[in-house]
């Protein structure tokens, strides 16, 4: 919510060429508590003031020469910094407040003033203005904490990959493919395991000599995006050597909570015959 005491401490600009108009306005605002007026009868010093001071609102008179209220809310429009055109236009002109609203201005103040019309319109536009800079800084705020947060997580991650590493014989990552995208471990050189896939239709080469049961059981987990611990992997060479592993693992899934494939850790068990 914006407080009262937010709303008066606003920043706002009078931009008007008549200085009666201008003395006119700052009574009336100060009058109704507001302490952040300052004008200025120069229309083409208002964008520099703006990038300058950041106001919370511009009263911008529409009729003045040199360079008119449309052409300072053009150039305003230019800031790259602000999207929010926080313009109240100043008008005698009834064709003109069409013209304005769509030239991004918020709202209009008539000519002669309306001392409750004035305070009123300028009271709106500048709780909606407040409400849009809160806003804005919270979006920045959580972006900043999401952005932290993935930092967080992906140095988890590769502390994570690395204790696995180094508490199991190998770690490894499929794609939701079964492809296996990433096996390390000191045991696949010492006994060269070379596993590309868990799929049921791999190849003869790539599935020879493990248990055929037990590869099809561990598929049927992996299919229903389960985690399996310390699941048993039996293979037999064809020197009669058997060789028995153990494997941990835990489907993947992205920001989207699509699901990417799995990872786990392995340990050779003592050989059995």
């Amino acid at each position: 919510m914006i407080t009262e005491a937010e709303i008066l401490a606003a920043r706002i600009l009078l931009v008007d060429d008549q200085e009666s108009n201008i003395l006119l306005l700052e009574q009336l605002l100060r009058e109704a508590g507001y302490t952040g007026v300052t004008s200025t009868m120069d229309p083409q010093q208002v964008c520099a003031l703006h990038r300058l001071h950041a106001y919370d609102l511009i009263l911008l008179d529409l009729q003045m020469p040199v360079m008119d209220g449309f052409q300072v809310m053009e150039a305003l429009k230019t800031s790259d910094e602000d999207a929010y055109l926080p313009v109240v236009v100043i008008t005698a002109q009834p064709g003109h407040k069409l013209r304005a609203l769509q030239a991004g201005a918020r709202d209009f103040i008539s000519k002669p003033f309306d001392v409750v019309e004035v305070r009123t319109r300028i009271r709106n536009t500048l709780e909606v203005r407040l409400l849009y800079r809160k806003l804005q800084a919270f979006n920045q705020e959580l972006e900043r904490k999401v952005q932290e947060r993935t930092a967080e997580l992906r140095e988890s991650e590769a502390r994570f990959r690395s204790l696995t590493e180094l508490a199991s014989d190998w770690y490894w990552e499929q794609d939701e493919h079964g492809a296996f995208t990433k096996v390390s471990g000191p045991v696949l050189d010492m006994l060269g395991i070379r596993v590309p896939t868990l799929a049921p239709d791999a190849t003869a080469t790539q599935t020879e000599g493990w248990n055929d049961a037990e590869r099809r059981q561990l598929q049927s987990s992996i299919e229903a995006r389960q985690p399996f611990l310390d699941f048993v992997l039996s293979r037999v060479h064809p020197n009669g050597r058997r060789q028995r592993f153990l494997v941990s693992g835990e489907p993947m899934f992205n920001q989207s909570c699509r699901y990417i494939g799995y990872r786990g850790v392995g340990v050779e068990l003592a050989d059995g015959r």
